[in-house]
This record gives structure tokens, C-alpha cells and sequence, in this order.
């Protein structure tokens, strides 16, 4: 079983965690030293089977997950597979003993709430939106058989508000954008206000950046988006 990958040295920019075949195609994880959040960070990768290259869909996942909770559970290696669909999941937050972190589960490693901190002591590692917007597609562009000029962006919950955010900043990027059960107004909710303080700061203004609600109304979107809630929420 081979992957769809370039071949990496053993001192390169990533190394193989894991691999398994799955639908024909190929699930890894992968790790690589990280310079936005300075160490080292894990993700997911399925190749589906061919030459590629093959369109890009990223999914941001919720509080609490790591890389791997979409990928074991959602069972999307099979549609990908079909669809011919790279899908690439990165983890919600750095990691490490060296990592700042909070007892409480919606703060700290596994809550980075995809945002660049500002505020100490997170801002050493917590640097997730610029990981998700530049330095990961830059690894998967050089390392898959990944077609960067066809990318999707979705996720959950706190994921969702993470592929909106991306969406909102980086206009013409992405031609399909989905969220399930996003958080769209973080600076409204007690959870979210609880993070985007520690992480940015007291000064609201500073949390613009990170609230579909709020850049909604100064950023146009190039394509539909669909959002799915439940009416429990």
C-alpha cells in the first residue's frame, strides 16, 4: 500500500504517524513541526485511490476532539473515495507539555477555537486561524497529489465556527462552505466570550475578526453556505 504523497525524508517537514487502506485509498495521520504553533501538530489526511490531483475539503472539528474524531467516526472516507476527494482534518489545538492549558474542557488544548491569541499565555502556541490558512495548505499542497484551486471547508459546532471565519477571510478560496451546529456569534455566548477574552483580549473590537456574525455583514460570499442546526439548538 502506497500513498498518494511525495516521499518525505526522514528529517523533512512531516512524518507518518499512521496509514491504514481504506475504500481503495489511503488514511494517515501525520505530524511536523508546526511554526505558527511552535511545535509540533498532528492531522489527517485521506487520499482516495488514483493519480489525483484531487480537490481539497477541510473539516474543522468541535471542543474537546483532536484530529481523529471525524475520521474514525463520520465514515466520509467512502464518499471521498468515490468523489475522488482529499480530505485533510487538522487538529483543534497545539499539544504538549509545553502548551498552555485550562482544567475546564472549552479552554486551552483541544478548544483553540481557531483563532490567532493575542494573549498571554496562549499566544506562545495558539495560533490556529494562520495554521489553517497558510501553513497547513502550504505542507498539502507540496506534499499530496492535492488540487489547491478546488477546496471546500466544513465543520462542527466550534469547527463550524472556524470554516466560516476562514470563509469570511479568505474570499475566493473556497467553493463550497458548510457548517453543523456552528457557534456563528461567539462574543454572544458565554462559552465563546469566556475564550476570545482569554485568547484576544477585553477589547471587543478585537473580536470582530472571529464572529461570522459580524463579518457577514462586511464580507460578501462568492458561494452559497449552507449551515445545519437542529432545533434543539
Amino acid at each position: 500500500m502506497t500513498a498518494r504523497i511525495a516521499a518525505q525524508p526522514t528529517d523533512g517537514p512531516m512524518h507518518l504517524v499512521e496509514s491504514h487502506a481504506c475504500f481503495g485509498g489511503v488514511q494517515g495521520v501525520y505530524e511536523h513541526d508546526s511554526a505558527a504553533c511552535a511545535g509540533p501538530m498532528r492531522f489527517a489526511a485521506f487520499t482516495p485511490p488514483g493519480k489525483g490531483p484531487f480537490p481539497v475539503v477541510w473539516w474543522l472539528s468541535g471542543l474537546t476532539c483532536t484530529a481523529m474524531n471525524f475520521t474514525e467516526k463520520a465514515g466520509a472516507q467512502r464518499a471521498a473515495a468515490d468523489l475522488g476527494l482529499l480530505i485533510v482534518a487538522p487538529d483543534t489545538s497545539p499539544r504538549g507539555e509545553a502548551v498552555a492549558d485550562d482544567d475546564a474542557y472549552d479552554l486551552g488544548q483541544g478548544a483553540g477555537f481557531y483563532v490567532d491569541a493575542t494573549q498571554a499565555p496562549w499566544a506562545a502556541h495558539f495560533q490556529m486561524f494562520t495554521y489553517v490558512a497558510s501553513e497547513l495548505p502550504s505542507l498539502i499542497a507540496s506534499a499530496f497529489a492535492a488540487d489547491m484551486t478546488r477546496q471546500a471547508i466544513s465543520g462542527h459546532s466550534m469547527g463550524g465556527h472556524g470554516a466560516l471565519v476562514q470563509h469570511f477571510r479568505n474570499p475566493g478560496r473556497f467553493r463550497s462552505v458548510s457548517a453543523f451546529a456552528p457557534i456563528v456569534a461567539p462574543s454572544r455566548v458565554p462559552w465563546g466570550e469566556k475564550a476570545l477574552t482569554a485568547y484576544l483580549g477585553d477589547d471587543r473590537a478585537a473580536w470582530a475578526g472571529y464572529d461570522a456574525t459580524r463579518l457577514v455583514a462586511d464580507h460578501a460570499s462568492d458561494v452559497d453556505i449552507l449551515i445545519d442546526q437542529g432545533e434543539a439548538d
